[in-house]
């Protein structure tokens, strides 16, 4: 089996502060994920002028606006992050939430791109990424079958490889609603490599995942579950992060190529036992 590839959902935990996305990219590296990754928005085009004056308590003030203003990085914020991954050799990457970002952020010279279950419906926003033409990660939370259909046919136009990630969106997500049986279902209905985003709050269902071939995993990390935040309850924290990196990669290893072979550790316990039963 190929090495699953594990990526590091910093999304917005950092919260706004470049010291706190630092700390988690640190975090990520030690565990043993291969690629962090953040959400990029343009707020007023995301979301409504209404609601963005609405009111919400947070840290920051008292409407939507402000909340959602301090939770975005700025470009030169995301060249010292690109900086700072390239300091401790780990791969980033980001999610755009709209047109406009996805084209800001071409600037940098990222690997991959990520689709969001709610924007793989969006299709004016799918034909701009494929456009692109880089390996994109597209989760699937929130979609139909025949949505996920429409989706890869855009992809297939523009020629762009996707992988799909089995994905439920609620945060965090029950055990018992996690479907891990549709990794396979994708696998074989579309023919493409499938992984999955797991929003659960504990480390074995994605490892289940893992078993059932998913190659990417992708977890939201914290580096405290109980800070401010609306996704740091489904998030992992540092020791669950190191869990998750060490149980998926033994995964890999017992898992072998499938070939059913006599290894010669056990030719040597076949002449002790079988000795007996064959004279």
């Amino acid at each position: 089996m190929d090495s699953c590839f594990l990526v590091g959902e910093i999304g917005i935990n950092h919260n706004g502060d470049l010291n706190l996305a630092k700390d988690l990219i640190k975090e990520a590296k030690t565990a043993g994920f291969d690629a962090v990754k953040f959400q990029k928005r343009d707020i007023d085009v995301v979301y409504s002028q209404d609601y963005l004056n609405s009111k919400r308590e947070s840290p920051w003030g008292n409407t939507q606006r402000v909340q959602k203003e301090a939770l975005e990085f700025s470009l030169s914020e995301y060249w010292e992050i690109d900086n700072y991954c390239k300091e401790l050799d780990i791969e980033w990457f980001v999610s755009c939430w709209d047109i406009n970002s996805q084209i800001e952020m071409r600037i940098f010279s990222t690997k991959w791109n990520k689709v969001a279950s709610a924007m793989a419906t969006n299709i004016p926003f799918l034909e701009v990424v494929a456009s692109e033409q880089k390996h994109t990660f597209v989760s699937t939370g929130m979609t139909s079958l025949k949505e996920i259909e429409e989706c890869i046919q855009i992809f297939n136009k523009f020629d762009c490889p996707i992988t799909l990630l089995h994905t439920v969106s609620t945060y965090p997500a029950e055990e018992a609603d996690l479907n891990l049986s549709c990794i396979t279902v994708l696998k074989d209905k579309f023919n493409l490599p499938v992984g999955y985003s797991g929003h659960e709050t504990g480390v074995s269902p994605s490892v289940m995942a893992v078993v059932l071939g998913s190659v990417v995993v992708e977890r939201h990390i914290t580096l405290n579950r109980a800070m401010y935040g609306s996704d740091q309850a489904a998030s992992l924290e540092p020791q669950g992060m190191r869990n998750l990196c060490s149980m998926i990669k033994k995964v890999n290893i017992c898992m072998g190529d499938g070939v059913k072979r006599i290894i010669p550790a056990e030719m040597q316990v076949a002449k002790k036992l079988r000795y007996w039963n064959e004279n």
